[in-house]
């Protein structure tokens, strides 16, 4: 059983037909949300089109929810996909981080950062 199959309903932001959302309980930033998988799939890939396609609409209803309390510059929007990925719970969750100037010196490159050295370019 996944961390994420014991969340109380106390904790849900928001509820869709495949997903429920929360605050992140280790924010990369203010707002920080997850975006989690109510059956236990392993990750975006074991999911079917009809839960993409949730996933990506609730995508925006989570920048709708962030952008009532705070005021971000940028987003990343990322999903570990495997071990080799940094994946360490194996239930699918999407992170939505908003992102500020200024909250880290340089951010060119992104997501590229994930690996070291290749953010810069």
């Amino acid at each position: 059983m996944s961390v994420f199959s014991n969340i109380s309903e106390d904790k849900k932001i928001y509820s869709g037909e495949y997903f429920f959302m929360i605050y992140d309980g280790y924010p990369v930033s203010p707002g920080h949300i997850l975006i989690i998988s109510i059956s236990e799939k392993i990750d975006y890939f074991s999911l079917n089109k009809e839960e993409q396609n949730e996933l990506n609409s609730l995508i925006e209803i989570a920048k709708e929810i962030i952008e009532k309390d705070h005021k971000p510059d940028g987003y990343n929007i990322g999903m570990n996909c495997g071990e080799a990925a940094g994946q360490t719970v194996m239930h699918f969750h999407c992170h939505v981080i908003p992102r500020y100037i200024g909250d880290m010196e340089n951010p060119r490159g992104g997501i590229r950062h994930c690996v070291e050295g290749k953010g810069n370019y």
